[in-house]
């Protein structure tokens, strides 16, 4: 009803949330949304077992169940309503589960090792990506032996087209763990190695970008000064230093990396209005690399330049959807975790927002009836909200009360440890002399650091589509690129996929079904 509102009048139509708020004083209310929920689950029982022609993974770098949550309120208020009542796309899958986190040599997790187990589908050590656990963090010679293929692999060899779409650094430790093999997730270009592994012969993830896997069809986010020879000036940023190159080999892997495809039939891009001017139609490889290093938090990002994480996806799956044998893509939301880690929760919730919408864009391009999505995190952080906060409170404002021991008030939001912790002459700082509501507002933490810390707990996994019944319960976060590809049928599951006529088991259904029933699932 308020969309129907917002695009007939294009008001916040706030009448129509004074009668929501006055219907849930009837019983019946809540009684009747309760069957509907119920009857949609009933439905359930029908299972989707048709074969994935396309899988998706949406990644939400630290998007922990208490990030989940208050980016829910956030998109909800961004909308001139409560907020607590809203759905996030992600709340609209039909299944849910929750994923064991840890590394196996850390109860609490890193972004590398916990890559590694829901892209390989085998658990590492922290700080590691693309190898088994039997490799050692830094040390170069535990490499060669050790190394393990992700899905992304799998799906290639399938004959699929492939993606990556980030919004930090395309060699960052999520991405990076797709195709490279490295015992450390900081040897981000040769430049950052140390001598003695370049001399035992392993090789800087960039590097590993361009040679591991031939033809990756769509790479996108940022990293360009990892590409380039040391000190040369960044096209956008030529006059700063810190953005110049960092390779100590004199490559330029953009360039020269053998690659042919992008000089061939395949495009490089460093812009926005670049990345727009070409129609994904006559587009079979992607190169496109907008910073130096990563993508600016949405709520800085230049509109002019920086494409959103929304558009990278559009023009991803619009390019990777040619292929009849489908697609593999992975999508990072990958400065959620920037954000927590600089206690600046405004950033953070907004970058969820943000990969809630790529979500939904996604949803419109493709089937429920041929495509897996899923969408999880890799593990959460030491962000929480509370304090009794009203209904309908800004999710970063005031919680009602002030503490009963230093009698001053305190914000809903609040870290375990972090750069937020603050003392003003000898007590904790007065939030209400300070503009807690700005972007980059460090929200007050208990423990100081100088950036706060990954939470421990289980992480939801959200999914839709065929085989999306088996991500359930609570499971090992390895659990899930196999049960990605088990309904793909690539990898190493694929005998169930097969009559003995040798054809597949299930076919895919017409395209006019498939849009019927995708918008049956929108408008449900």
């Amino acid at each position: 009803l308020c969309w129907l509102c917002l695009i007939i009048c294009g008001q916040r139509c706030k009448h129509v949330f004074l009668w929501f708020v006055e219907q849930e004083k009837d019983p019946g209310f809540w009684k009747e949304w309760a069957q509907r929920t119920l009857k949609n689950a009933l439905n359930l029982q029908d299972l989707n077992k048709n074969v994935a022609k396309n899988i998706i993974l949406f990644l939400g770098d630290g998007m922990g169940v208490p990030t989940v949550t208050a980016a829910r309120i956030l998109k909800g208020q961004l909308n001139g309503q409560n907020g607590e009542e809203t759905q996030l796309e992600m709340d609209k899958f039909p299944y849910v589960a929750l994923s064991k986190t840890y590394n196996t040599n850390a109860q609490v997790p890193d972004s590398a090792g916990t890559a590694t187990a829901y892209l390989c589908g085998v658990k590492a050590n922290e700080g590691t990506v693309g190898v088994s656990a039997a490799a050692v963090k830094s040390q170069c010679n535990t490499t060669r032996g050790n190394e393990v293929t992700s899905i992304l692999k799998w799906a290639k060899d399938a004959g699929k087209s492939v993606g990556i779409v980030t919004t930090t650094r395309v060699n960052h430790a999520t991405p990076s763990a797709a195709y490279a093999h490295c015992v450390d997730r900081d040897w981000y270009s040769d430049g950052e190695m140390p001598d003695e592994a370049l001399q035992n012969g392993c090789k800087d993830i960039a590097r590993q970008l361009f040679e591991n896997i031939p033809d990756i069809d769509v790479i996108m986010g940022g990293g360009r000064r990892s590409m380039y020879p040391r000190n040369t000036p960044d096209v956008e940023y030529p006059g700063e230093k810190k953005h110049n190159g960092t390779r100590k080999d004199g490559r330029n892997l953009v360039g020269d990396s053998g690659k042919k495809s992008f000089h061939t039939i395949g495009y490089y891009v460093w812009n926005k209005k670049d990345l727009f001017s070409l129609n994904p139609n006559n587009v079979d490889y992607l190169l496109g690399l907008f910073e130096p290093a990563d993508l600016p938090y949405e709520l800085e990002r230049n509109k002019e330049t920086d494409p959103s994480l929304t558009e990278m996806v559009d023009v991803a799956i619009k390019i990777l959807q040619k292929n009849e044998r489908g697609f593999y893509l992975l999508v990072e939301g990958g400065r959620i975790d920037h954000g927590h880690h600089d206690g600046k929760a405004k950033q953070a919730l907004h970058e969820a927002v943000e990969m809630d919408r790529a979500i939904t864009r996604a949803g419109l391009l493709t089937s429920i009836y041929d495509t897996l999505t899923v969408v999880t995190a890799d593990h959460s952080h030491v962000f929480s909200f509370g304090g009794y906060t009203h209904r309908g409170n800004s999710i970063f404002g005031l919680a009602p009360i002030i503490s009963d021991i230093d009698q001053k008030p305190f914000t809903s939001i609040l870290y375990g440890n972090g750069p937020g912790f603050k003392l003003v002459n000898g007590a904790r700082e007065n939030v209400s002399t300070v503009d807690f509501k700005q972007n980059n507002y460090q929200a007050q933490a208990a423990v100081p650091l100088s950036m706060e810390t990954h939470g421990g707990e289980d992480v939801a996994i959200f999914s839709k589509g065929p085989m999306a019944h088996l991500l359930h319960g609570v499971q090992e976060q390895h659990y899930i690129p196999h049960v990605m590809a088990y309904a793909a049928c690539i990898g190493q599951n694929k005998d169930h996929c097969r009559t003995n006529s040798g054809s597949p088991f299930l076919s895919h259904i017409s395209p006019t079904l498939a849009l019927l029933l995708s918008v049956k699932w929108l408008l449900c």
